[in-house]
């Protein structure tokens, strides 16, 4: 089959909270730099995002640490759509951060996320964040950090709350103190399948499940690297798409709360991610990447 339909609604939505998106997203970590490693051409990366909104893509995920040499995501995103739409949802992360030259600092104490929300709503240029996710490492409690975001939800600052890169344990803690509208987890075919259950979980609560690193999965902000599955490349091919559409596909049909955020600075690779939405895998399709 070939994919008709070019819109980020062709997936269907969920609701992040009170707001309403469509399950094809834009992940916004690889608008900053080239694959060698160099920044990012500033029109391109502004096109893109002018591009995905123009799809149907009103879920843009980001961060005040995604940053290369001479470009920030949140500074293309505020140049790219400001006046932003109003049914455009920008959710964005905090906890760790990066020095000026890159480099990863310790995570942030629960007193100093109030000046990283701050940093995010000065560099895209708002009076609030719709969805702020607290990214952790490690399975140590997050009570302490949740519950100062709690505060800045009730300070007008933050619309929502969601977690990232976390264990189960943790998202019930979460919620323990605040609504969680969201769990971002590494996930994707082949790639971390111990999530399946949280996922479950999620769709229970009435909560999204959103993987990052489900196109290139152990390639992280390496991108896709090595030979791609045979049986990938099968499903594909019988389709008429490319794999990373399959791999698109086979991760929104996790369930309807599972929503897809790739990333990329490549307008026509962003087509085909938001046209993968359209693409319905067969129950046998689906049974037989469960090898990979």
């Amino acid at each position: 089959m070939t994919i008709d339909t070019v819109h980020a609604g062709a997936a269907g939505t969920w609701q992040l909270g009170d707001r309403t998106v469509n399950r094809i997203g834009l992940g916004a970590m690889r608008l900053t730099a080239n694959a060698d490693g160099g920044p990012s051409d500033r029109d391109r990366a502004v096109a893109v995002l002018r591009r995905a909104v123009e799809l149907g893509v009103n879920h843009i995920d980001t961060a005040a640490f995604y940053f290369s040499p001479l470009r920030s995501a949140n500074e293309l995103i505020n140049r790219a759509l400001s006046p932003y739409p109003d049914e455009l949802v920008i959710v964005t992360k905090v906890g760790p951060g990066k020095d000026p030259s890159g480099g990863w600092l310790p995570m942030a104490r629960p007193e100093q996320l109030r000046g990283q929300v701050e940093e995010n709503l000065r560099q895209l240029g708002r009076d609030h964040l719709d969805v702020v996710n607290l990214r952790v490492y490690g399975p140590e409690p997050l009570g302490e950090h949740f519950g100062a975001l709690a505060e800045l939800v009730d300070a007008g600052l933050i619309r929502h709350l969601g977690v990232s890169a976390v264990r189960p344990h943790q998202v019930a803690e979460a919620r323990a103190i605040a609504p969680v509208v969201c769990v971002q987890n590494s996930y994707g075919l082949g790639y971390r399948r111990s999530n399946d259950e949280l996922i479950r979980d999620c769709a229970a609560h009435g909560t999204a499940f959103v993987p990052f690193f489900s196109i290139v999965t152990s390639g992280r902000e390496a991108g896709a690297t090595g030979e791609e599955h045979p049986e990938v490349l099968a499903v594909a091919r019988e389709h008429g798409v490319t794999p990373a559409q399959v791999r698109l596909a086979w991760t929104l049909s996790r369930g309807p709360n599972v929503l897809a955020i790739p990333g990329t600075g490549d307008p026509a690779h962003l087509e085909q991610n938001v046209a993968a939405g359209a693409l319905r895998l067969s129950p046998a399709a689906l049974a037989r990447l469960d090898v990979v």
